[in-house]
């Protein structure tokens, strides 16, 4: 189950960006080959944001595809568990996209203006 430590690292880093103002929304970009549950990575993150100033916030998580390139070129999304080139058969390939976990933007509850006009 390690959705949970993830989803306490996306919210200590969001807590440490807002600065204390309220979060509504943080976007992550998930890689297939993370093998992350979506719905067990959000849950985990809405129970453990309880209480802070990212209660309530969405976590919306962006699905990226295992992407893999032969020393031939091809470049191709992983479909299947299979790592054979689909061009020339080759099996000397390299992951080059879908191990990704990267929060992509923090959203942040727009403060009323306070200032003397």
């Amino acid at each position: 189950m390690h959705e949970l430590a993830l989803a306490r690292a996306i919210l200590e880093t969001a807590l440490g960006r807002a600065d204390g103002a309220r979060v509504t929304r943080v976007e992550v970009s998930v890689g297939a080959l993370r093998q992350v549950v979506p719905t067990s990575l959000a849950f985990n993150f809405e129970v453990l944001a309880r209480g802070t100033p990212c209660e309530g916030a969405v976590l919306e998580q962006l699905l990226r595809p295992a992407t893999l390139r032969c020393m031939c070129g091809a470049e191709w999304e992983l479909e299947e568990l299979s790592f054979s080139c689909p061009r020339c058969g080759g099996v000397e390939t390299e992951v080059v996209g879908g191990e990704e976990l990267l929060i992509e933007s923090i959203e942040l509850e727009e403060a009323p203006c306070t200032a003397p006009r």
